[in-house]
């Protein structure tokens, strides 16, 4: 099962019976022989300065990148209504939280993250390194890679650097940055495992790097960087279960987030090439009858009529084992070489026909994309603006029923949050019982009412058992 990002490791500890330990034999605390010889002088020393300079050059790329990787907040529906709102008669359901992350890819504030991280976000909040908390403006996602690009307008802002993923070598050292489980800035490391992994089931789209770097919940969105401190993909899943990860993540790969990035931040949209063909793997069996190596190239499968490929003569059964000079080896190869070309581009594919190999000239056209529906965030129109709640009085039998045990005859709970709002950013919910109001113990709704009349008010809340404060301003 692949999760987004969602699974906790289980750790298994193991010790020998007691009946199966033995005493091992005395050996001579030092032994030297003439066959033996002594350990170089120096060996230590040197192991440790090399584990020193590997363990700087982590250091270095944590201290270059992390600046530029932010927390991601966003609220949305969901889908059960509490007790509480269901005795106020309200429909509607109450805010959820979620969080995940991005990484800064411009000086002007826009934010590589995952589509699935903002699907469905009602705000987006935005947390930088530096402290600061704004609210993050939707530019535009793309559901097929499962990417979005998210704006903030600040100043002081540092970018992170592409790396050319293409150039990635499996087995070098790779470096994840996030938010897992809301702790920001964390740091990881681990290898590149593979590249041009498919076939996952989770997007339309789908070429990527396979990284044993430990990644969990949160830190979707997040860069993954190689040793020089630049992005070689964006985190955006695990393998495991609910309750398990299997130690394998997935991220998008840096040359595809790229392309995605700068044309959503350019016009809000995604525009991909293709040529008309769909294709799948080379099976040992299909290798044996048509006399090829499994990975001679991808086999076509169906051809557009009227499409580039038709025109330039591809049929199915062809094999494509080149495109501009570049070896098609499986499915995944054919579609990066062809989503990394721009629309009207012409391409030279080299085909395999009949054992014989053919050169074809095809120029790529856009790939049909269907809508994409926006987002609540989206949907907002004007900001909220005042603190962005409402209260009302509940009797002290009703907030017993959540858990709230009442010193007055009466109750102030929250009934409605506005997105976006002061309220809002300050994670009050519908529900939240209201113990304090400046100072003042178990206000009434007027209470509360009239000390928020000049924008401002501090507010110690309760729900389900635990109290917070919260500073509200117009």
């Amino acid at each position: 099962m692949h999760a987004r990002l969602s699974a906790l490791a289980a750790l298994a500890f193991f010790s020998a019976p007691a009946a199966a330990q033995t005493t091992p034999k005395a050996t001579p605390a030092s032994v030297t022989t003439k066959d033996t010889p002594p350990a170089p002088r120096g060996a230590p020393v040197a192991s440790q300065a090399e584990a020193q300079r590997l363990s700087d050059t982590f250091v270095a790329v944590a201290d270059k990148v992390s600046p530029s990787v932010v927390q991601i907040d966003v609220t949305v529906r969901e889908e059960s209504a509490e007790q509480m709102l269901r005795w106020l008669g309200r429909g509607d359901s109450p805010v959820a939280r979620g969080t995940g992350s991005g990484v800064i890819f411009s000086p002007e504030g826009a934010i590589l993250t995952n589509n699935h991280v903002i699907d469905g976000a009602l705000t987006i909040s935005v947390h930088l390194r530096d402290g600061r908390v704004l609210p993050g403006r939707l530019l535009g996602r793309d559901p097929e890679t499962d990417l979005a690009v998210v704006k903030v307008d600040a100043t002081g802002l540092v970018p992170a650097h592409f790396a050319d993923s293409d150039a990635a070598r499996v087995g070098e050292w790779v470096v994840a940055i996030g938010s897992p489980f809301g702790f920001s800035n964390t740091v990881t490391a681990g290898i590149l495992s593979a590249k041009g992994r498919g076939n996952l089931s989770e997007n339309q789209i789908e070429d990527f790097l396979q990284t044993d770097a430990s990644i969990n919940q949160g830190n979707s969105g997040g860069p993954l960087c190689d040793l020089n401190g630049q992005v070689l993909g964006i985190n955006a899943m695990i393998l495991g279960t609910r309750v398990g990860s299997f130690g394998i993540g997935f991220a998008i790969p840096s040359n595809m987030a790229r392309r995605v990035a700068e044309q959503i931040t350019k016009t809000g949209h995604v525009e991909r090439a293709t040529i008309g063909v769909q294709a799948q793997d080379l099976t040992p069996d299909l290798g044996a009858a048509f006399k090829l190596d499994v990975r001679a190239g991808a086999l076509i499968d169906q051809v557009t009529p009227d499409g580039p490929a038709a025109h330039a003569g591809l049929k199915p059964g062809d094999v494509i084992a080149a495109v501009s000079g570049h070896p098609v080896h499986d499915r995944v190869d054919l579609m990066r070489e062809i989503l990394g070309h721009d629309v009207g581009q012409q391409l030279l594919v080299e085909v395999i026909r009949g054992g014989k190999h053919y050169g074809s000239n095809v120029t790529t056209v856009a790939r049909h994309e269907e809508p994409v529906e926006p987002v609540p965030v989206q949907q907002q129109g004007v900001p909220q603006v005042g603190l962005g709640l409402r209260v009302r009085d509940v009797t002290s039998q009703q907030a017993s029923q959540v858990g709230y045990t009442a010193h007055t005859p009466n109750v102030t709970v929250i009934t409605d949050v506005s997105p976006g709002s002061s309220a809002d950013r300050a994670s009050l919910k519908a529900g939240d019982i209201i113990v304090e109001c400046d100072g003042k113990a178990d206000p009434t709704a007027d209470d509360v009412q009239k000390a928020a009349a000049d924008g401002e008010v501090i507010l110690r809340v309760q729900r389900r058992g635990s109290a917070f404060y919260a500073a509200l301003k117009k």
